[in-house]
């Protein structure tokens, strides 16, 4: 069992470290295509693109195929398109191969919080996804270090390097994992169709669930007030602290590090405390937080509490990601998908916002305080919608749909 946890924390961290890897490698690849700033932009955007879009259709997809299957190929093809990154011979060849490899992961990622409710205990379900978490929380801190590393070899390094290392972990897989063959939904006679229509009909659940519509705009509103305040954090800490590139990005690495702490002690506070109780309690303290952080003065206070603030989110997204997971369990990959595109959405959103706010509304004042709004919102939205009521947890352990 414990090979599980120790798999999905290093996919997770690979994917991860690759979404993050091409920021500081920015400059070099600018220069080394020629291509200008606005057009440079899109060897980052090429990458979130494809995983944004597709993730909408991979979700769907696997649900009605062997999921083992599904996150062995998408990784393997994960691990090529990254590689191939690395042989890129100009800008439209790496976007070409960026744009893979975000199609790549959109079939890869979502398996992860699909298959562990699959092929784990109910009572190790939200410590591994805690663990799985910490990946992606892990290549937050490390993954701009660790690119700009290996990147001192040349530019085609790191790519090179998370391809080689991500195949390692395909093969791991194809002898770790069982089979997870699709489990019969009764909302479709489809089975394992690929048309539009057959898609289109695994959302309608979803869709008809006020439990799901609550949880996902719950869901939203948390990365909306999150990545409005994380977008404008560089900014902020340059302009009210005078704080350099360099000292911005350990800081960074800080944030991260307690998004991992979060991740880490999320299963446990969950078992102690109940779920329903550990997000509340996590979140209206992260909201007060968002509120407080824009006041204070020394950069130090500052930077202490937005690292308990990322310590509080890193709490609840496991929590949350296992809750949307059992809401329907011949839906989990459709869930995990819709769940990652409705982040990368307010994500984008919750950062053009906070352009507006910054500029419009006295800087980074408004944008904590909408921080915190939002996430206040979330959880009235989380508790009114009931999904943690112990109805589900029973749903989940049982391995059926959480009822309506």
């Amino acid at each position: 069992m414990s090979k599980f946890p120790a798999l999905f924390f290093l996919i997770m961290f690979m994917i991860g470290t690759d979404t993050f890897l091409v920021s500081p490698l920015l400059p070099t690849l600018q220069a080394e295509f020629g291509v200008s700033t606005d057009s440079a932009g899109w060897m980052l955007s090429a990458y979130a693109l494809g995983s944004a879009v597709f993730a909408l259709i991979a979700g769907p997809l696997s649900d009605g195929w062997n999921r083992r299957v599904v996150l062995l190929c998408g990784l393997t093809a994960f691990s090529v398109c990254t590689f191939l990154c690395g042989l890129a011979t100009d800008f439209w060849t790496m976007c070409l191969f960026r744009l893979l490899a975000g199609i790549s992961a959109a079939f890869t990622a979502p398996q992860v919080w699909a298959s562990i409710p699959s092929v784990l205990p109910p009572q190790r379900i939200a410590r591994t996804m805690g663990l799985a978490f910490s990946g992606l929380a892990a290549s937050q801190a490390f993954g701009v270090p660790i690119g700009s590393w290996l990147a001192s070899g040349g530019w085609s390094v790191p790519f090179w390097t998370i391809g080689c290392a991500s195949l390692l972990l395909a093969v791991f897989a194809y002898f770790a994992l069982p089979s997870m063959p699709p489990m019969p939904s009764p909302s479709s006679s489809a089975g394992a169709s690929t048309g539009l229509g057959a898609i289109l009909r695994r959302y309608v659940p979803l869709a008809r669930s006020g439990k799901a519509r609550a949880g996902f705009l719950a869901y939203l509103l948390i990365h909306l007030g999150s990545g409005a305040a994380f977008a404008f954090s560089g900014k902020w800490l340059a302009e009210d602290f005078g704080l350099t590139v360099g000292e911005i990005g350990t800081a960074v690495i800080f944030l991260g590090l307690g998004n991992l702490l979060g991740s880490a002690i999320s299963s446990s506070a969950s078992r102690k405390l109940g779920a329903a109780r550990t997000v509340a309690a996590a979140m209206l303290g992260a909201a007060a937080l968002y509120a407080l952080l824009p006041q204070l003065s020394p950069v130090s206070a500052a930077t202490a509490v937005y690292f308990a603030i990322c310590t509080l989110l890193g709490i609840v997204f496991p929590l949350v990601m296992g809750a949307l997971t059992s809401l329907n369990a011949s839906l989990r990959g459709t869930i995990s998908s819709l769940a990652n595109a409705t982040m990368n959405g307010a994500n984008t959103l919750g950062a053009w916002l906070a352009g507006l706010m910054f500029v419009h509304l006295g800087g980074y004042s408004a944008i904590g305080l909408f921080a915190a709004v939002c996430l206040a919102a979330s959880l009235a939205t989380f508790l009114a919608g009931g999904l943690f009521a112990r109805e589900s947890s029973r749903a989940a352990s049982a391995g059926r749909p959480a009822s309506n």
